[in-house]
């Protein structure tokens, strides 16, 4: 076997330029895919994170029975009561995969500053567990992320001893002219229809983050939004583990141990809930299956090229080994073996390339404005190893399929045509 190596080495290097060309398209190849499979995982992380912590969601979400369906259009209904909630935590807490259970109140109405009232849409959470969820999401940012993170709120965060206390989105602010320490009040209908108002105290701004609802968003204490419905009851329980992937075991199991309790749920995962995370992982599937493709036919081609070219200049070289006594089956494992040796050449170069696209985002630190997103953040390239291997295994395999089609036909050659080729 070292005999065959060291003649598709020879070969190589023969041919150098070409063969260097060929080499860096491979690499190119390689690089590309693995830094954007890098993005891609970054891309998926960054929105995994917000769904579950920026957002406060959990990993998974527990309604009452047809809170999808009605619960929607009629504020206040179908929520669950005081004692399901209870009853429910009691149960969470048996399984050690819980970290955390926390009940949520989304709210509507309309806040004023005394002269201009707007339309708010606002999440009722207990600011004790709020904290949790931005403990887990500052220790997975970047020290540049955390930066961002930090920039992205003025002010003081929500307390459960001031339930008065709500954070107002920067644009819902802007609208009103509301500022850190001013005051507004909430307007909106009880559970049973009546219309309630209470007074609230701006203790912080924020960015929402989604240009959509930036203008309209308040994040505002679970008790002042039971206090604005005239409820005792929670529109869900947002359920926090340990592990995201026991997600889907968990919901099997707290739905048969609730229904049971018998009380009627539905339980709904953080990937069911978040509509914009699967939207933009589908998007970035699609692209690297595009891009792989594309990759795919420039690799093809390039050895493709190569080796026909080789086939051609090397016809006598051919018939003399063939008229040596070299089988058809040699010749088909000597440009094999060069084009073998190829989509390792160009595979290990690609880890060069790849390994310094990743330090050179390291050390940069590029920031961007995703769509649909009004904050910067930090553009990050994860390390993903076994696509790298998957890459590498893949490209050297790929080279010895491309070099069939020219390496049949030199096998092919009638011995005493390739002596006589000119």
């Amino acid at each position: 076997m070292m005999a065959w190596l060291k003649m598709g080495m020879r070969n190589l290097v023969k041919n150098g330029r070409r063969s260097l060309i060929t080499a860096l398209a491979i690499a190119l190849a390689f690089a590309t895919v693995n830094l954007f499979s890098g993005f891609a995982t970054y891309m998926h992380k960054g929105n995994q994170n917000v769904a579950i912590y920026a957002m406060q969601q959990g990993h998974l979400a527990i309604f009452a029975k047809g809170f999808q369906d009605r619960g929607r259009q009629q504020a206040g209904k179908s929520l669950l009561s005081a004692k399901e909630i209870e009853t429910i935590q009691a149960i969470c807490a048996r399984h050690r995969d819980v970290e955390l259970v926390t009940p949520q109140l989304y709210i509507t109405g309309l806040l004023s500053n005394g002269r201009i009232s707007t339309i708010f849409v606002a999440q009722g959470v207990v600011p004790s567990a709020g904290l949790v969820f931005m403990t887990h999401l500052k220790d997975m940012a970047t020290s540049k992320s955390d930066q961002l993170i930090r920039e992205r709120f003025e002010g003081q965060p929500l307390r459960d001893d001031k339930p008065s206390g709500v954070a107002v989105s920067r644009g819902l602010a802007k609208l009103l002219d509301l500022k850190v320490g001013g005051s507004a009040v909430a307007m909106g209908n009880t559970e049973e229809g009546r219309m309630n108002a209470l007074d609230a105290d701006v203790t912080m701004l924020f960015d929402a983050g989604s240009e959509q609802i930036n203008d309209k968003f308040m994040l505002v204490p679970f008790a002042f939004a039971q206090s604005l419905y005239d409820t005792q009851g929670a529109d869900r329980l947002a359920v926090l583990l340990r592990d995201a992937k026991r997600t889907d075991t968990m919901r099997e199991e707290l739905l048969r141990e609730i229904a049971a309790a018998g009380i009627a749920v539905e339980i709904k995962t953080w990937v069911e809930m978040s509509e914009w995370y699967r939207k933009v992982k589908s998007m970035f599937d699609t692209i690297f299956r595009f891009l792989f493709a594309i990759v795919f036919v420039i690799v093809v081609m390039s050895v493709v090229n190569t080796m026909g070219m080789a086939v051609m200049e090397r016809t006598r070289e051919i018939g003399t080994l063939r008229s040596l006594g070299l089988k058809r089956r040699g010749v088909l494992q000597l440009f094999a073996v060069e084009s073998a040796l190829l989509g390792v050449i160009g595979s290990v170069a690609g880890v060069v390339l790849t390994f310094t696209g990743w330090g050179l985002v390291k050390i940069l630190k590029p920031t961007w404005t995703p769509p649909g997103i009004s904050s910067r953040f930090v553009i990050w390239i994860e390390w993903v190893p076994h696509t790298l291997v998957f890459s590498f295994v893949f490209l050297v395999a790929l080279c010895l399929l491309a070099s069939l089609i020219p390496a049949r036909r030199a096998a092919r050659q009638n011995i005493v045509d390739s002596l006589g080729h000119v």
